[in-house]
């Protein structure tokens, strides 16, 4: 992609707004240009409420801190993870929105989300944010990559905030048909530490579906003298 397409691309994102990206509704003020959501819209997505599991930030149904699926499942490298949203229904058309027809406005609506969990996550107060990294190239033939713009946003709005990117990934096959043990096998070793790490990480993805990318990022950042790896995902499927 050349220096102008890319150019055209992030001014098309933030300048020219096409609509509500859930409902397609008109945008009136300034809050909802730069989320992207009409006010109704943006009201109606609730965060994941109550007692979550501690490893695949899934609600529970019973008192323990893990699910039935993590407690019989096999180990992991992260200590806890959180999620924000399930990704079903009016959830997975505002990734969709995000993710393939690249509205770039919903970057500052998930950020501002993340933000307010680190606010409020005592764990989490002097985790450094580590973003997944892209496939190689990605960035170069699709203009951006999901994952980067969100920690650029982030770290637009916190300036205050630790964003550290020492993970670089190297050329694997495509994820997403295979299941946990075939993408466990699909990133081993395509995982990389990139730099110095920090004592403490938050590892930020946008899905969770087996597991496996937050599990290989979690444990090339624990070999590369990380003491604690939390993860936060936007959706868990």
């Amino acid at each position: 992609m050349s220096l102008l397409s890319k150019l055209f691309f992030l001014a098309r994102g933030f300048l020219f707004h096409r609509g509500c990206a859930l409902c397609g509704g008109a945008l009136f003020g300034a809050e909802e240009m730069r989320f992207g959501l009409c006010g109704q819209c943006s009201a109606s997505l609730e965060l994941v409420q109550g007692k979550t599991c501690n490893l695949c930030g899934k609600p529970l149904i019973s008192e323990r801190e893990n699910c039935l699926s993590c407690r019989n499942g096999a180990e992991h490298s992260y200590d806890r993870l959180w999620v924000l949203f399930p990704y079903s229904g009016k959830y997975r058309k505002l990734l969709s929105a995000y993710k393939f027809a690249k509205n770039l406005a919903l970057a500052d609506f998930f950020a501002e989300k993340v933000l307010e969990l680190i606010k409020d996550e005592p764990l989490l107060k002097d985790a450094f944010l580590v973003p997944v990294p892209p496939r190689p190239g990605k960035i170069k033939t699709a203009g951006w990559d999901q994952i980067d713009c969100l920690a650029k946003r982030l770290e637009k709005l916190n300036r205050g905030l630790n964003i550290r990117r020492c993970l670089n990934r190297g050329k694997s096959g495509v994820q997403k048909r295979l299941g946990r043990a075939d993408r466990m096998e699909n990133l081993k070793g395509r995982i990389i530490v990139n730099g110095n790490v920090p004592k403490t990480v938050l590892v930020i993805d946008d899905v969770i579906t087996t597991g496996s990318t937050m599990e290989v990022c979690s444990a090339a950042l624990k070999e590369g003298g990380a003491e604690k790896v939390y993860g936060l995902c936007l959706f868990y499927d």
